[in-house]
């Protein structure tokens, strides 16, 4: 069984739980004020386990089921008998790092909540977008339509910064543009130091012969 399908089954599972249990719920949530006062750290992981309600975790989850396997099997390319591992950390510690300006902002904020794997979802999706930057990811988000996954990416953090910028809404974009920028951070020093394949190098090369072509 891969490091992703284990994810998705005990994120549903914890999910399902909490639609149903407010403990579960109000304990798992993330809530800055009680990190800071309670020093209850473990919110930042736990956080990613529940999501608002069935379409907010099926949209999680299903973006992670197609893209989380391929990188998975990547890290195994890359790094061998490590690469689950690897997998694994980038997905826990992008639960975590996806958080940190949210938690720098809303520290003393009682009134405010953030929940959902989100964060770690977009640091996955961006590692397979710097392993496989000429994709048409297009044809996965709405079929038919062509888009390369590196351009995806660029208009994906855009727009994010935009609309975190504006502000309103319940959807936390600050941990979507972190947890992405994150997981490029990942797979690029993981690369370098534990592997002969230098990720960055290669897409770049991808990237130029690319705009060369035209």
């Amino acid at each position: 069984m891969t490091i992703t399908l284990i994810i998705i089954i005990i994120t549903v599972l914890v999910s399902v739980a909490a639609f149903t249990n407010d403990k579960i719920m109000n304990d798992f949530i993330f809530d800055p004020p009680a990190v800071t006062y309670d020093k209850q750290w473990y919110r930042f992981l736990t956080c990613g386990l529940v999501h608002a309600n069935f379409l907010h975790l099926f949209f999680n989850m299903y973006s992670f089921y197609m893209f989380g396997d391929i990188v998975e099997q990547h890290f195994i390319l890359i790094f061998h008998e490590k690469g689950k591992l690897f997998y694994l950390l980038l997905y826990v510690t992008s639960l975590i790092a996806c958080l940190v300006p949210t938690y720098l902002k809303h520290k003393t904020d009682n009134h405010y909540r953030s929940l959902g794997a989100s964060g770690a979802v977009s640091a996955v999706i961006f590692a397979y977008i710097i392993l496989n930057p000429l994709n048409d990811l297009g044809l996965i988000i709405v079929p038919g339509f062509r888009l390369r996954a590196f351009i995806f990416g660029f208009i994906y953090l855009v727009i994010s910064s935009i609309l975190d910028k504006r502000g309103g809404g319940n959807i936390n974009h600050s941990a979507h543009i972190f947890g992405a920028l994150y997981g490029i951070a990942f797979l690029i020093a993981t690369s370098y130091l534990f592997s002969e394949y230098h990720v960055l190098d290669e897409f770049i090369q991808k990237v130029r012969a690319y705009a060369n072509s035209f």
